[in-house]
């Protein structure tokens, strides 16, 4: 089953590469005249045909978590994922597992994370501290009158479960502005002292920025494990911290940017389009992963061909070229507070409604038209122009480039070897209970495989090249990322793919 997700993975990245936007190519070169070589997002054409012919007759896929190997003691979740675009409406999965004694085997399907991705979610039904090492089944089956299947999973000695976990447990820490929430002898575990100061700042920054204050403490969960880019705000503030952490983001970045949408949140608004929500988070946190000067940055966008449309980007926004659209929301929203003041784009910001269309394109037109007498449109030409007219250095350019495909690499990197930290779909269980329950596997565990480490320490080492601006060096070891996963992609397609170590292990029976 395991080689099923992969495959369905690569589809996936077909899927978004397809509707990416297609940069055209560009020669970098330093300062020194050294040339970076072209590194270009993978698109549809680059990658091998999949058909239907390569999944197997089932039209649903099955993840258990936590990642990797499993033991004896686990409490597991199940997600059962919908492969085809069939009507699930008045569908739901029923779950027998060997040790089951509750109730809580049906469930109907929803739509998860960031991306909707239509699922059925199993959360910790499969308490294991009773059994013995070996092998057990799990039947599931649609109702009514549906597919149904055994898997085969194998639970290993609770004795071999790895360091820290068999000792790990959750700590909490007050500040005057959070709850902070983490997993004893982590990272972050260790560099405490020094990191409660940062936090305690980045909100207090984060307050004078916004000028509304939290009206209490915000729990703040640290992940010992890379998911998504790092960061998730909700009703409380998630964010990855590892020293290494493949995602290049640093804590402070993030939590600023995550404290932003809490207090945009509270300050409330009919409707607040995403392109906003995150451009005012990036502008407020003076950048996205780093600091950044971003209509500059912005104007490099135009220069290169892959400035992307308001109007396409307003109505997708999470599904567009992340960084892309992460930047022209951020610069947006300062091309708009320079021309028309904070009062004026806090007004404005506040006062947009849903439109019938249920577009978010069209509800920004019409609060546009409302506030400042011109069109969405009109806006977008004004802000162009203003891209225009930046003077772009060529180190600013280089970067851009090598930022951009950096990440396309590490969402690539998630789809095929780690997937539960795909930020559309990433496995984020509430804290809250996960704390009450005492649960840390769940975040503890991360594929592990020597390609995991191997790729991941590629990617960090690109990471730090492009913020010391060694451009060249941070091109090649992207184009080696590439490689490797071009190769991996392949494997799967071909039903060669071997892990180097044991991961979950499934034996699937129609």
């Amino acid at each position: 089953m395991r080689r099923v997700y992969l495959i369905v993975a690569v589809i996936l990245i077909s899927c978004q590469a397809a509707s990416s936007f297609k940069p055209r190519p560009t020669e970098i070169t330093t300062p020194t005249q050294t040339a970076v070589p072209t590194i270009i997002p993978p698109t549809a054409a680059s990658l091998p045909t999949v058909t239907p012919t390569a999944l197997p007759e089932t039209e649903f896929n099955v993840i258990l978590h936590p990642d990797g190997s499993l033991f004896v003691g686990d409490q597991i979740s199940i997600e059962v994922i919908s492969l085809a675009d069939i009507d699930l409406k008045e569908m739901k999965v029923q779950v027998q597992v060997d040790g089951i004694k509750n109730d809580q085997s049906l469930a109907g399907f929803s739509e998860q994370g960031i991306g909707g991705r239509l699922q059925a979610t199993f959360n910790w039904i499969w308490d294991t501290g009773d059994l013995q090492p070996g092998e057990y089944q799990i039947n599931f089956s649609i109702q009514p009158e549906g597919t149904s299947w055994m898997e085969t999973v194998r639970l290993l000695p609770a004795d071999d479960v790895p360091n820290p976990e068999p000792a790990a447990h959750w700590v909490t820490e007050t500040l005057e502005c959070c709850e902070i929430y983490f997993i004893s002898g982590t990272d972050f575990a260790h560099d405490l002292p020094s990191l409660m100061d940062i936090i305690q700042v980045q909100a207090e920054q984060a307050v004078l920025s916004m000028g509304v204050g939290f009206d209490q403490r915000i729990p703040v969960t640290i992940l010992p494990r890379v998911l998504g880019h790092g960061g998730f705000a909700a009703d409380e503030i998630y964010v990855s911290y590892i020293e290494s952490n493949y995602a290049g983001n640093d804590l402070a970045q993030v939590l600023h940017h995550e404290m932003i949408h809490i207090l945009d949140r509270r300050l409330g608004g009919d409707l607040r389009p995403s392109l906003l929500v995150e451009g005012l988070a990036v502008y407020l946190s003076q950048g996205h992963f780093k600091k950044e000067p971003i209509i500059p940055r912005a104007s490099a966008l135009v220069d290169l061909g892959w400035y992307l449309p308001l109007t396409e980007l307003a109505d997708s926004f999470y599904t567009s070229q992340h960084e892309i659209g992460y930047l022209e929301g951020a610069g947006l929203v300062e091309f708009m507070i320079n021309r028309y003041g904070w009062l004026a784009f806090s007004d404005f910001y506040r006062d947009i409604h849903p439109h019938p269309s249920e577009r978010e394109s069209k509800a920004l037109d019409a609060a546009v038209q409302a506030h400042f007498d011109i069109s969405f449109q009109q806006l977008e030409s004004l802000f162009t122009a203003e891209l225009k007219r930046q003077h772009i250095i060529p180190d600013m350019r280089a970067d851009l480039i090598l930022s951009v495909n950096y990440y396309e690499a590490v969402r690539r990197y998630q789809l095929i070897l780690d997937p539960s930290a795909y930020f559309l779909t990433a496995w984020l269980p509430e804290g809250e209970q996960m704390r009450q329950n005492g649960i840390v596997a769940d975040y503890l565990r991360r594929p592990s495989t020597s390609q995991n480490l191997n790729i991941e320490e590629l990617l960090i080492e690109i990471d730090l090249q492009i913020r010391a601006g060694n451009y060249f060096q941070a091109g090649k070891a992207l184009y080696l990322v590439n490689q490797k996963l071009d190769l991996i992609q392949n494997d799967i397609l071909t039903g060669t793919y071997q892990p180097k170590q044991d991961q979950h292990s499934f034996i699937r029976a129609e």
